[in-house]
C-alpha cells in the first residue's frame, strides 16, 4: 500500500517537476519570460482558461465530456454585451449571462441522461446550435458597449494589491471545486460515477441527477469565464471562445485526470492550466506560428492519454 501511494505522489509531481523544467528553460530561451509584464499576462491567461478547465474536470472525472464550453462562452459574451447594449442594468445582464452558460449544460446533462444520448454527441451538437444561437443574435459582429455608460473593464482588467483580479475569481473557483470534490458527498458521488457508473447507482446514488449537475457546472463556469474574457477584450465576440473545448480537455488531461473517469483532482488541471499556458507564451515569445501550437498542443493530449494506458497497464 505504501508502495502504492509512494508512487501516486510521484505521477503527482511528475507534471509539477514538467511545469518547473518549462518554466526553467523557457527563461533560458527567451529573457522576455522573465519580465513582470509577462508574469502578469501568463497568470491571467491561466485563470480564464483555467476556470473552464476546473468546470471540464467536474464532468471528466465522471467519464463524461463536454465539447460545448466554447459555444458557450460565445454565447455568454453576445447575450451579455447586447444585455448591456439595451440598458439591462450591468448586474442584471451578467446573470442573464450567467444563466444561459448553466442553462446549456443543464440541457446537455438532461439530453445524456434522460435521452440516453451519448456525452460526445450531445454536446457536439451542443457547439453548432449555440454557436449559430450567437451568431443569429449579433450578426456575427462584435458588440461593444463602449458608447453605454457601462464600465465592465474591472472584471477582466482591474488589478487588486498588484495582482490581476482574473486570479482572485480563479483561486475562489478553485477552491470551492476543491472543496466540494474532496469533502461533501456530491464529491465523492462523482468520483464514484467515473468509477463505475453502475456500481454507484446500485448504491444508491441518483446518477442522472449528479451528471445533470456536473454539466451545469461546466455551463456555468464556461460563462463565468466567458464574462472575464468579454472584460478583458472590451467587446463581445461571439467566436472568443473557439477552441476553448481543446483547451479545457487538455489541461484536464494532462494534469492527471484520467479520460475514463473516477481519478484526478482539481489541483492538477490548476497544474495542467499553468503548464499549457507557460508552454503557449514561450512558443509566442520565440515567435512559432498559432498553427503548429496546435499541432503541439494536440501532441501533448495524445502524449498524456497514452501515458496513462501505459500505467494502467503495468498495475494490471
Amino acid at each position: 500500500m505504501k508502495s502504492e501511494h509512494l508512487k501516486k505522489r510521484l505521477k503527482k509531481l511528475g507534471i509539477v517537476w514538467a511545469l518547473i523544467l518549462l518554466c526553467i528553460v523557457a527563461s533560458i530561451v527567451s529573457p522576455n519570460f522573465r519580465t513582470a509584464k509577462n508574469f502578469i499576462n501568463v497568470v491571467r491567461n491561466v485563470s480564464i482558461n483555467g476556470i473552464i478547465a476546473v468546470g471540464m474536470s467536474f464532468v471528466i472525472l465522471t467519464g463524461g465530456i463536454d465539447l460545448s464550453v466554447g459555444a458557450s462562452v460565445n454565447l455568454v459574451a453576445a447575450v451579455t454585451a447586447l444585455g448591456f447594449i439595451h440598458g439591462l442594468p450591468p448586474v442584471v445582464a451578467c446573470l442573464l449571462g450567467l444563466s444561459c452558460g448553466a442553462l446549456v449544460g443543464f440541457l446537455n446533462g438532461i439530453g445524456i441522461t434522460k435521452g440516453g444520448v451519448p456525452p460526445f454527441i450531445m454536446t457536439l451538437g451542443s457547439v453548432t446550435a449555440v454557436s449559430g444561437l450567437a451568431m443569429y443574435i449579433t450578426g456575427g459582429a462584435p458588440q461593444s458597449w463602449r458608447k453605454t455608460p457601462v464600465n465592465f473593464d474591472w472584471l477582466g482588467r482591474g488589478i487588486l494589491f498588484g495582482i490581476p483580479f482574473p486570479i482572485y475569481i480563479f483561486v475562489a473557483v478553485v477552491v470551492a471545486s476543491f472543496v466540494i470534490l474532496r469533502y461533501t458527498v456530491f464529491g465523492r458521488n462523482v468520483y464514484a460515477i467515473g468509477d463505475s457508473r453502475e456500481a454507484a447507482r446500485l448504491s444508491g446514488i441518483n446518477v442522472d441527477r449528479v451528471e445533470i449537475m456536473v454539466y451545469t457546472i461546466s455551463g456555468f463556469l464556461a460563462a463565468l469565464s466567458s464574462l472575464v474574457l468579454m472584460s478583458r477584450l472590451g467587446v463581445g465576440e461571439p467566436t472568443s471562445g473557439d477552441g476553448c473545448e481543446l483547451d479545457a480537455i487538455a489541461m484536464v488531461i494532462i494534469g492527471g485526470t484520467s479520460a475514463a473517469g473516477g481519478t484526478g483532482s482539481v489541483l492538477g488541471t490548476v497544474v495542467g492550466a499553468a503548464l499549457l499556458s507557460v508552454l503557449a507564451n514561450l512558443l509566442n515569445l520565440i515567435g512559432i506560428s498559432p498553427f503548429i501550437q496546435k499541432i503541439v498542443k494536440g501532441l501533448i493530449i495524445i502524449a498524456a492519454i497514452l501515458l496513462e494506458k501505459f500505467s494502467k497497464k503495468e498495475k494490471k
